[in-house]
């Protein structure tokens, strides 16, 4: 289900604009990434995306339907959302918070039968994939960073919903794990989910990202691939950052090699 984001301008509580009309498509199938420093409105944008923020301006469509005329079951059965510092309340265990993934049908959940056992089925999935199954019964307050992000990345499996929004969906894991999870990104695009995700990790980025989207100060400054948006002067101008790019011959993203800060 195509992303079709129109001239969005927001902020917060009626303050400063912190997005400034922009606008892009992000397609079924692919991985589409917000980048740009701290502060230059990523995580903003994407609440906008997810209908936590209402723009001033502009719209967001999820198909043909205007995010910001759904209704909170509605949107919730098209798109999920893994926040940046997302809250889990005390007490709940890991099967408990997955299961929360399934709760925009919770009225076939009361229901039983066999469209409760397909919910089952799909918490379980996304305990497997995500390598929480052993996690189940542990209270989510006694794990690790790592674990906890790997559980919330399971409970937006669980949603399985068309369009799938992740801010910062490595915070806390190790390389490897970050991998992991990037790599359970890329098989959602690949099932034909649409899937726009916020990453500071430039080479990570390059590497499971079909189009990458730059931001600095609310603006876009460069789209396209990670071939087209991470060049020299692409992140010259985003992140102040002297670098070399080199092609990789073995990936489809370049090679970025930091050689300093450009003067002010």
């Amino acid at each position: 289900m195509n992303v079709h984001v129109d001239s969005v301008t927001v902020g917060y509580n009626g303050g400063p604009s912190i997005v400034k009309e922009v606008s892009f498509d992000a397609q079924p199938g692919q991985v589409t990434t917000l980048l740009g420093p701290n502060g230059c409105g990523k995580s903003t944008l994407l609440k906008a995306l997810s209908r936590l923020l209402t723009p001033a301006q502009g719209r967001v469509l999820v198909g043909e339907k205007d995010v910001h005329s759904l209704g909170a079951r509605e949107a919730a059965q098209l798109i999920a959302l893994l926040p940046q510092h997302p809250l889990c309340p005390s007490g709940l265990t890991v099967g408990e918070l997955v299961e929360r993934g399934r709760h925009p049908y919770r009225r076939a959940l009361w229901g039983g039968g066999a469209t409760a056992s397909q919910d089952k089925k799909k918490v379980l999935e996304a305990l497997e994939k995500t390598g929480t199954d052993k996690l189940v019964a542990r209270d989510v307050a006694e794990l690790s960073g790592g674990q906890r992000q790997r559980v919330w990345m399971a409970m937006v499996l669980a949603q399985d919903t068309p369009v799938v929004l992740l801010d910062e969906p490595t915070t806390y894991l190790d390389p490897a794990h970050a991998m992991e999870i990037l790599g359970i990104v890329r098989e959602l695009a690949q099932e034909g989910k649409t899937v726009v995700m916020v990453l500071h990790d430039l080479s990570l980025a390059g590497s499971f990202s079909d189009t990458m989207i730059m931001m600095k100060g609310g603006n876009k400054i460069a789209q396209g691939t990670p071939k087209d948006a991470l060049t020299a002067d692409v992140l010259r101008d985003v992140y102040g950052l002297q670098a070399e790019v080199w092609e990789d011959p073995r990936g489809p993203a370049p090679i970025i090699v930091p050689r300093g800060i450009v003067a002010n």
